[in-house]
């Protein structure tokens, strides 16, 4: 029997390999994850033992921000990677503060797909939709056309990804992937992502966790991840690139943990176009 109450019949459904979705899932104390994933998720603990704080921290992270872009005028939101529904999420947030606001969720996990019913569940005076996709075909996230239904690509939107990057290698050329996207983005869009880092580990630590960590996904320091933002149309929020930890703390629970104890950046930056010859001559100069 599936851990999903037999929702699960999609043939990409391995059940004998670890999914990063429902391993992530396992940390944040859900049920919808196999032995494979839960095995994994111990063997990185074993060598990371502050996996889960950094697990919810980035999901604290989300909710900060989604609150925050929703206050700025934001109510359309592309979620890209979003996993196994976690209450509340992009969705519950946005709408609570405007029951008008539009989601599109992309995820290309078949236990996610499974459980898009209840991912859909959003106010009716806004609309929520789920797309079976990949972040490494962003062209085709942005033609589907259940995206193009529900949001209007000529307003504002906020593209979340929200621990999704580290799975993107260098040699998948996650910065045109992220062109592509943010070229789709018009003036004042934001952009949120967060991702892992091993750089504020000991050194012990990092010897410790860097095999198992970089077999599963491809770290990136504070640096690293900057770069693949550096765009004369993105404007950095402020604290910049940031622990999630440490961002908006005084809105966040309470003590604060230490960055060394949570490996996870967060960046949130704007879309601030120019006109589009301005616009060439600043990315020849960048």
């Amino acid at each position: 029997m599936d851990c999903s109450g037999g929702l699960v019949s999609d043939s990409r459904l391995d059940t004998s390999r670890p999914h990063p979705a429902r391993r992530y899932d396992y940390w944040l104390g859900g049920k919808d994850n196999f032995e494979a994933d839960r095995e994994s998720a111990r063997q990185i603990e074993e060598r990371m033992p502050l996996v889960r704080l950094t697990v919810h921290e980035n999901r604290w992270f989300l909710h900060r921000a989604v609150r925050f872009l929703a206050r700025q005028g934001i109510r359309q939101f592309l979620d890209i990677g979003t996993g196994i529904p976690t209450s509340p999420n992009t969705h519950e947030i946005a709408q609570e503060i405007d029951p008008t606001s539009r989601i599109v969720y992309a995820d290309n996990d078949p236990l996610v797909l499974a459980h898009a019913r209840a991912l859909l569940a959003g106010d009716p005076r806004g609309r929520t939709a789920y797309l079976d996709a990949d972040l490494r075909d962003p062209a085709r996230i942005l033609g589907d056309a259940d995206l193009r239904q529900t949001l209007d690509l000529t307003r504002p939107v906020a593209l979340m990804l929200i621990a999704i990057l580290h799975f993107i290698r260098d040699a998948e050329d996650p910065r045109g992937i992220l062109d592509t996207l943010i070229d789709a983005l018009p003036d004042g869009s934001y952009v949120v992502a967060t991702h892992v880092t091993l750089e504020y580990m000991t050194p012990e630590e990092y010897k410790a966790v860097r095999a198992v960590a970089e077999a599963q996904s491809q770290s990136r320091s504070g640096v690293e991840l900057a770069e693949l933002f550096a765009r004369p149309d993105l404007t950095p929020v402020g604290p910049g690139v940031q622990s999630v930890s440490q961002w908006w703390a005084e809105d966040a629970p309470g003590p604060r943990p230490r960055v060394e104890d949570v490996a996870c950046n967060g960046l949130i930056a704007r879309v601030t176009r120019v006109n589009r010859s301005a616009r060439r001559a600043a990315r020849r100069e960048w």
